[in-house]
């Protein structure tokens, strides 16, 4: 008895109920162009002109449903009104301009475009049923007994009249009416509601393409969290360093002391403008352009390696300027983690890079020797097993359709290796 009465007693019933009756008083706006065709056949029969006036206003109601905009204010007032979780239309929550963002979702189909038409004449005749069946049992309601009106009162409807004495009946009668206007709110809200997901909630096409959407929004959360890890990781492993050997050097030779210094300041620079770009794409705010470190800029990084204290033997061969776009900043990167890791777990040996342009792909190595088993005599190695530095690079090249092995290449050496097909950077 109770869990029956329950609905009639929350706000969201009547709300619902409050939404459907706004759609109907909203659709009488397009009323009077419905009943121009009407107007201009005068010698039809009434109900001939009746019919015509409501098939013209339905065909206008449909209209006024296939626009873009009125799916998402009626959404936006579904989920307001009657509390049903509706997701926004596909590509509605992309950024413009967004990096990553991809092409545009596709159009909906056939069916898809006439969901929205379908929801807007349901609730529209849902809202007028609705409405004129509750102000019929509210006013019989409130005029049956006979004391509030102050004689015998009731109502006829096309010939259908409901009377009755004053007295306990007509209370009793007029309680009824009430209570079915409230279980009619809660009918119309229930219908609504079971009608939303349905007709305004995404199509199968549309739920393809909200899940395109997450695709690429996580590839490009994922995407800004390499680079973050690159260049902050590197960034701060090469500082610390540095800071270290220029207070080492700082007063037997200062002319080192201000290059490590020096070094310090490039990098960290560098490290605040990666660092500002991917706050800028979280926040969702403008930012300028995406900062891009190429194969171009791998001097500069070679050079702070060696001034972090790390003798570098650099092999560079075949045509790098030639290697351009996704694949050049692909291998900077790595050889960046690269040099990283080399820097973090090295014992300060000198630190092998290669990198080999060939006319089918890219090869690139880091060698350097990790010196932990050696050093401390307990048969560990110091290799580079744990973090997100490596899983990254994996993921990284296995994107760029590349190879990539890492792992001990002797007892004191450690070994990166990875190729990149030029296909991959177009």
């Amino acid at each position: 008895m109770i869990r029956g009465i329950r609905p009639l007693l929350r706000g969201s019933t009547y709300s619902g109920a409050l939404f459907a009756y706004c759609g109907a008083l909203v659709s009488l706006l397009l009323l009077p162009f419905a009943a121009l065709p009407a107007l201009a056949w005068p010698s039809a029969a009434y109900e001939v002109r009746l019919v015509l006036t409501l098939l013209v206003w339905a065909v206008l109601i449909g209209v006024a449903g296939m626009a873009r905009p009125t799916r998402r204010v009626l959404i936006a007032c579904a989920r307001r009104m009657l509390g049903v979780p509706l997701p926004d239309p596909a590509g509605g929550r992309r950024r413009a301009g967004a990096p990553g963002s991809g092409p545009a979702p596709a159009a909906p189909s056939a069916a898809g475009r006439w969901r929205t038409p379908a929801w807007l004449l349901l609730h529209v005749a849902l809202g007028w049923a609705g409405a004129q069946l509750s102000i019929v049992l509210l006013f019989t309601g409130l005029t049956m007994p006979g004391d509030w009106a102050g004689a015998e009162a009731g109502i006829s409807v096309n010939g259908w009249s409901l009377r009755s004495e004053a007295g306990w009946q007509s209370w009793v009668a007029a309680t009824c009416c009430v209570l079915l206007a409230a279980a009619l709110c809660v009918a119309v809200t229930k219908a609504l509601r079971w009608l939303a997901p349905r007709l305004l909630g995404p199509s199968a096409a549309e739920r393809l393409a909200l899940a395109a959407e997450r695709e690429l929004a996580l590839a490009e959360r994922n995407k800004l969290a390499h680079e973050l890890h690159d260049s902050i990781g590197h960034t701060l492993t090469a500082t610390t360093i540095q800071a270290a050997v220029a207070g080492e050097v700082l007063s037997a030779d200062p002319v080192a002391a201000r290059a490590a210094m020096r070094s310090i300041e490039e990098s960290t620079r560098a490290a605040l403008e990666d660092l500002d770009y991917v706050l800028g794409v979280l926040r969702e705010e403008k930012t300028g352009a995406e900062p891009t470190r190429t194969l171009a800029d791998l001097p500069e990084l070679l050079d702070r390696v060696r001034h972090a204290g790390a003798p570098v033997e650099a092999q560079l061969s075949g045509e790098l300027t030639q290697v351009q776009g996704t694949l050049s900043r692909a291998a900077y990167r790595i050889l960046q983690e690269g040099l990283t890791n080399a820097l973090r777990h090295g014992a300060g040996g000198p630190v092998g890079v290669r990198v080999a342009a060939l006319p089918d792909g890219l090869e690139l190595s880091v060698v350097n020797r990790t010196g932990a088993e050696a050093a401390t005599g307990t048969g560990q190695r110091a290799f580079p097993t744990s973090g997100h530095g490596l899983p990254g690079l994996a993921e990284r090249v296995r994107l760029l359709h590349g190879e990539f092995e890492a792992g001990p290449d002797g007892p004191q050496t450690w070994r990166l290796t990875v190729r990149l097909p030029v296909r991959s950077s177009a």
